[in-house]
């Protein structure tokens, strides 16, 4: 399953919570993230097309998916896929993978 952070989601994500507004990394994750992980086996996650991401929007989306304990830390490459071709893209591509690698799962 491939989702496109602009196309199916916002344009414009920011922020961690919902509470920050509706194209949070909170929000992001719990409505599609997570049911995705449940129903396909495999997810790419497009990053290019927005106008950009927050450092907080990144790590509540991608890290909470191991807090939450949606994703296995040993599951990370091989269910999740975060693509991003444009060269703008990339170092958000490198933040989202960190964030994943450093996030602990909450007890």
């Amino acid at each position: 399953m491939k989702i496109n952070i602009a196309r199916d989601f916002s344009e414009v994500p920011s922020g961690r919570y919902r509470v920050d507004g509706p194209a949070s990394g909170e929000a992001f994750r719990e409505d599609i993230l997570k049911d995705a992980l449940k129903n396909h086996d495999v997810i790419t996650v497009e990053l290019d097309g927005t106008e950009g991401y927050n450092s907080s929007f990144l790590e509540e989306a991608f890290g909470g998916l191991i807090r939450k304990k949606y994703l296995q830390k040993q599951d990370i490459r091989g269910r999740l896929i975060i693509e991003a071709k444009g060269d703008a893209y990339k170092h958000y591509q490198a933040a989202a993978y960190r964030y994943l690698e450093k996030a602990e799962p909450e007890n």
